[in-house]
């Protein structure tokens, strides 16, 4: 018997259409073209997420590394001395308490320091 497919084609072009809400007319409007867009854009989020990682990793350093010279040493002596001393700080913490906690920043050098 044969079987009719219009209805489950029917679907997946939405289900396309619905994910090129957003985009340009020959993407919005061409099923085929919507289909292509929609898989580079999945591969682009997949590798964005991956990036946005080691962006907030270079901003969270560059803060450290800022705020650790203006409280006199560099931002490898400060993670070498950290380490040293057993201080379980991550990055975003350290960038956070540069940015908004300069006295506790200071403590946090010091600990450094006297290792």
């Amino acid at each position: 018997m044969r079987v009719k497919r219009g209805v489950a084609a029917h679907h997946k072009h939405l289900k396309i259409r619905h994910a090129t809400s957003g985009m340009t007319k020959s993407n919005r409007s061409s099923v085929k073209r919507g289909k292509q867009a929609v898989t580079k854009a999945l591969q682009f989020a997949t590798r964005d997420r991956k990036n946005r990682k080691r962006t907030f990793r270079e901003l969270w350093n560059a803060r450290i590394n800022a705020a650790a010279r203006q409280n006199g040493t560099t931002y490898s002596k400060l993670i070498a001395g950290l380490k040293k001393a057993n201080v379980s700080l991550d990055r975003k913490v350290l960038s956070e308490l540069a940015v908004n906690e300069p006295k506790a920043f200071e403590a946090v050098v010091k600990t450094a320091q006297v290792v």
